[in-house]
């Protein structure tokens, strides 16, 4: 790696590094969105494959099921096969797994087709940014992240809206067929733009540690989304969630022991990664949240279409977008310090500040606090995906992709439990039993307020934190 930054770039290398981004950004996009797409269409697809409402949600777990489970082998797989072969592999895997979809008979095959592809996404994304941190400099990685930062922010955003868009026009199959042409589009990309590359080692497999984070994640992410989302008793999801905390506690004994670790604990001893994946992964817990909180606000609570509330909480989305080609230039100019602790409590403010929307609160009022909203989440996210990595070399990156993926996961499906566990209590509190814009009040205050503490683990950076990604002078 040092010897390829030092040596000045051909205009096609050059050309292939500003490409990657983009290539890994519509892979993060296409998982993110197929992740969110299905909830919409639940009832439809149990009344076209001939079951209940409540059967379907296994399209959804299952999935979430699946990367919980080999996102963590994916640093791994990268070092054993190569990232590049690996990465291919897992878009055609994906791909070929929608069309099995689109093409299910039975409840049965679906579920068995959102395994597979749940098990493509978990590789796919991990490995395509293991590509992006090894072969972009990393005096170009913030503004490389500011491009992986969108699909991120707009998958969640966008999913509900499609989702309900391909339910009330068109038939559900259209959710899963929109990944066809760009997974083609994705390999053929790859193909041109990114080289092959020979691993120097091939790491043996930690099959222990695979059994114990697989166990831990997936009893973990599964009762995360339970709390808002299943018909699981008191004791069934007390025995789901224990399993997970004992097995974890199991795995970070045992990865003290291990040569090879499938999750390397080790990486937390570098202050800047570890903060940004504590804070960063405290910060995330609204990505999630936020939309599914939304989503019943507007739809639930203000009568709007699930195509309608879309379009409203697509304006967040919009300064997303907006920010993005200025972000790297804020960042450098307050350092990514001042930028993480001040952007998060202001992030969390305009979170907060929709539990103040009613039904006669104006459109544009709505618009525009989720759009500022928007401006503040992506500046955020980009400033704390580039600093997760800024004090790793080259050797460390496979591992520490997997190990943010993992913690990511985490950090969405505990906000999601968070808003779900806040609503209850306000209901509970309340004695009522449907959700109102008065538990939605409670639920955004709650999440907000989370958002904004995450500034007290960036406020322990260093003031120089992220110098080693300032570009060269020459620059």
């Amino acid at each position: 790696m040092s010897t390829k930054d030092a040596t000045p770039l051909s205009p096609r290398e050059q050309r292939s590094i500003r490409m990657i981004p983009y290539i890994v950004g519509c892979a993060l996009f296409m998982q993110m969105l197929d992740s969110t797409v299905v909830a919409t269409a639940l009832p439809m697809i149990a009344d076209s494959l001939g079951t209940d409402v409540i059967r379907t949600n296994t399209i959804i777990t299952s999935y979430l099921l699946a990367v919980a489970v080999f996102v963590p082998i994916s640093g791994w797989a990268a070092d054993r096969f190569g990232a590049r072969k690996v990465f291919i592999t897992a878009i055609v895997l994906f791909t070929l797994s929608s069309l099995a979809c689109a093409a299910a008979q039975t409840l049965n095959q679906l579920i068995a087709a959102r395994i597979i592809q749940g098990t493509a996404g978990a590789m796919m994304v991990p490995v395509g940014r293991i590509i992006l941190l090894r072969r972009v400099p990393k005096d170009q990685l913030l503004s490389a992240m500011a491009v992986l930062s969108l699909p991120a922010l707009l998958g969640p955003i966008i999913g509900p809206p499609v989702g309900g868009f391909f339910a009330t026009y068109m038939t559900w199959h259209w959710i899963f067929l929109i990944n066809i042409p760009v997974g083609i589009l994705g390999v053929m990309l790859v193909l041109r733009y990114i080289r092959a590359d020979i691993p120097d080692s091939r790491p043996p497999l930690d099959w222990l540690g695979f059994i114990l984070s697989a166990i831990a994640l997936a009893s973990l992410v599964v009762s995360f989304e339970s709390i808002g989302h299943s018909e699981l008793t008191p004791k069934q999801l007390g025995i789901l969630f224990s399993t997970g905390v004992i097995t974890a506690l199991w795995y970070i004994w045992h990865a003290k022991q291990a040569a090879f670790p499938i999750i390397d604990l080790s990486l937390l001893r570098v202050r800047s990664f570890a903060i940004s994946v504590f804070g960063g992964n405290l910060f995330r817990f609204s990505l999630g949240s936020v939309p599914f909180m939304l989503a019943i606000l507007l739809q639930l609570g203000f009568g709007m279409s699930a195509f309608a509330a879309g379009l409203v909480t697509f304006t967040s989305a919009i300064g997303a977008i907006v920010i993005k080609p200025i972000a790297p230039r804020i960042i450098r100019r307050f350092g990514y310090r001042n930028v993480l602790m001040y952007n998060a409590l202001l992030t969390g403010l305009f979170i907060a500040l929709c539990g103040f929307f009613h039904a006669d609160t104006p459109l544009w009022w709505m618009s525009l606090i989720l759009a500022i909203g928007g401006v503040f989440r992506s500046l955020q996210f980009t400033a704390v995906n580039t600093l997760t990595y800024a004090d790793l070399d080259s050797n460390a990156m496979s591992r520490a992709s997997s190990f943010a993926a993992m913690a990511q996961q985490l950090g969405i499906s505990l906000g999601v439990a968070c808003a779900a566990i806040t609503l209850n209590i306000s209901m509970a509190w309340r004695q009522g039993t449907n959700v109102t814009a008065d538990d939605l009040f409670w639920g955004f205050i709650v999440i907000g307020g989370l958002t904004a503490i995450s500034s007290l683990s960036f406020k322990r950076l260093p003031l120089e934190a992220g110098s080693a990604l300032q570009p060269s002078k020459k620059e």
